[in-house]
């Protein structure tokens, strides 16, 4: 059987690169999304490209729908990325809990019936708790799980989901956990200030991101290429993995490095630390994959802006 990637959430900033980079290699691609706003998709692909990748507007929710897309499309490989993130799932925690929730489980009953063996799906470091949880350094890849919101509480039991997967039917799964994911299509999420502050200053607009501190910060790009070889490379098990990304830099080193391209941008940063830990140790992710996907800080804003000045208006 062809291959035949799912990508759920595909409206989304990291499901988008997943499309774009799964229809430039030549497969199969079905995107699973209640949203029809392609947007983000827009901005990565033509109309042409497009017309490669088959669209299936859905519900997580609905666990006959989720099955009918595994069966009717014949997938072979899973990248679920579909959630609500974190302001959502604080406004109203019964959604949050039937989206991230009972949509992963619709997600792994789906692929038990069409006898699929492995999943890639979107964890988070939301999992982890404050850095007062810790002790200094790179937080361990076996580091206690304690989070302080309902998204990392909905993403803890995501995870141990998978576990009861593994070991009741035999499906390996595996995880991936960003930190602050920047590039073209992160428009929406609590870390993308970073991001949007590029899409202003590209444009000649001066930009308050609001907050500041240390952290690891990922290209969307790459994100996306991790979670396809994630789906492509089954491991034994239902494994977690942090995506760490080099050193922690500072979100002023970040504006430094736009400021490299643009001397000219005026980007004001906020004496507001986020409460999250400066980084996470991906030794784990490097020892199980032959690749790992990271673009130096530099160079992925630099290219960056480039896309977004060459969107223009269309951004």
């Amino acid at each position: 059987m062809a291959a035949t990637y799912l990508v759920t959430g595909g409206m989304g900033c990291i499901g988008a690169w997943a499309l774009t980079h799964l229809q430039r290699s030549g497969a199969r691609a079905v995107n699973f999304d209640l949203s029809d706003d392609r947007h983000r998709i827009n901005w990565l692909m033509s109309a042409e490209e497009q017309a490669d990748i088959t669209f299936v507007q859905g519900d997580l929710r609905d666990t006959e729908a989720v099955k009918a897309v595994f069966a009717e499309q014949d997938i072979t490989h899973v990248i679920h990325l579909a959630a609500l993130q974190v302001p959502f799932c604080r406004a109203n925690p019964p959604l949050g809990a039937e989206v991230n929730v009972t949509g992963t489980v619709n997600i792994f009953e789906a692929a038990r019936a069409q006898g699929i063996g492995h999943i890639a799906y979107a964890s988070s470091i939301g999992v982890y708790g404050p850095p007062s949880d810790f002790p200094p350094g790179l937080i361990a890849h076996d580091a206690p799980k304690k989070p302080r919101t309902l998204y990392g509480a909905y993403k803890v039991c995501n995870e141990q989901t998978a576990l009861v997967y593994y070991e009741d039917y035999g499906i390996s799964s595996t995880a991936l956990r960003p930190y602050t994911v920047y590039g073209v299509g992160r428009d929406q999420g609590m870390t993308s200030e970073p991001t949007k502050a590029l899409a202003a200053v590209a444009k000649g607009q001066p930009y308050q991101i609001p907050f500041s501190g240390t952290m690891q910060f990922q290209l969307a790009s790459d994100v996306a290429r991790q979670f396809i070889l994630a789906a492509e490379q089954p491991l034994d098990g239902a494994c977690g993995f942090n995506l760490g990304g080099g050193d922690p830099v500072t979100v002023a080193d970040f504006v430094d490095a736009a400021l490299e391209v643009l001397p000219a941008a005026q980007i004001e940063v906020a004496d507001n630390p986020l409460p999250f830990p400066a980084g996470f140790d991906d030794s784990e992710l490097r020892a199980s994959f032959g690749a790992v996907y990271e673009t130096p800080l530099a160079e992925g804003v630099a290219q960056t802006i480039a896309h977004i000045q060459r969107l223009g208006d269309g951004i």
